[in-house]
């Protein structure tokens, strides 16, 4: 079987790791080797798939469904091996081998097509935060997963370039750095994050109803884990009349529900989806931009 990368993935890595050409060169080789050494049965590629990683559907050698994924380096699939590891299916896929693959993950098989956000939305919410806080565990203590303010620090670097670079942009990114500022003086905890979780990173499952999926785990408090949550189904949020007034209620009711700091969430929330706006403009996608960066004036 030949296995082509998606066009999303395709698209996907030359915005934002144009550096991974050679690596998308070499993918179906290395499917084909990693497909051969388990003695898989290949079903299909899934399509149109995800932004960082190339997914097959297959069957292992005893006919048990399963998912073989192939990411680039710059995607720590590593990272993502150790924390499913940790979780160990608590509210996670569950890995089906337990040693490193150099960039190939063989997962349990869930609903590739059946996300929580095929649910009405205030359902989807509460299904996708109940996943989420079974995720929230004390890292190993000898882990080397990225840090909050690690990764904030990356990227507010790249924040203040695009700043002073376009000026229509400089309020937002200063008020989302001054709340990063302030958050990180007193971090109130030291967890294991999903560090991108959303209601499409919620698949159905046999073995539980819901289970997150592709994580890029990072370690600190619950309220950045959350933030990303909040600005679900952004897009309706715009289209509405009452936008600005339901993301602020449901800050509220997220953090109610998950005994999360309101007014940290809040943060959090600022601060991911300016970097996540600003990042749109600089890759090429304006209208995303506007839309993350209308919903961060709300906040």
């Amino acid at each position: 079987m030949a296995f082509e990368p998606p066009r999303r993935l395709v698209r996907a890595l030359g915005e934002t790791a144009p550096d991974a050409e050679g690596w998308l060169e070499k993918l179906p080789e290395a499917a084909q080797q990693a497909v051969a050494v388990r003695e898989l049965a290949v079903e299909r590629v899934q399509v149109p798939g995800g932004r960082s990683s190339l997914v097959v559907l297959v069957r292992q050698a005893d006919g048990t469904p399963a998912v073989l994924k192939l990411a680039p380096a710059r995607a720590r699939p590593e990272s993502e091996r150790a924390a499913l590891a940790r979780w160990d299916g608590l509210g996670a896929v569950q890995l089906q081998e337990p040693f490193a693959g150099e960039g190939v993950l063989l997962l349990e098989r869930l609903h590739p097509d059946v996300s929580v956000r095929s649910l009405p939305e205030a359902k989807a919410l509460l299904e996708a935060a109940g996943t989420l806080r079974r995720l929230w565990v004390e890292p190993p203590a000898d882990h080397v997963f990225e840090t909050v303010a690690e990764r904030t620090g990356r990227q507010a670097e790249a924040m203040r370039a695009a700043a002073s670079a376009d000026p229509a942009v400089t309020a937002l990114v200063d008020a989302a750095l001054a709340a990063r500022t302030e958050l990180l003086a007193a971090p109130p905890e030291h967890r294991l994050l999903h560090g991108t979780f959303r209601q499409s990173k919620v698949l159905a499952g046999e073995r539980a109803p819901w289970l997150a999926v592709g994580p890029d785990p990072v370690v600190g408090e619950c309220a950045f884990d959350l933030a990303r949550l909040v600005r679900d189904r952004v897009e309706d949020l715009i289209a509405s009349p009452s936008g600005a007034a339901t993301t602020r209620r449901r800050v509220k009711r997220l953090a109610e529900s998950l005994e999360v700091d309101q007014e940290r969430l809040r943060g959090w929330t600022l601060f991911r989806a300016v970097e996540s706006g600003v990042r749109a403009l600089r890759v090429g996608r304006p209208q995303d931009a506007e839309l993350l960066l209308e919903f961060a004036a709300w906040l």
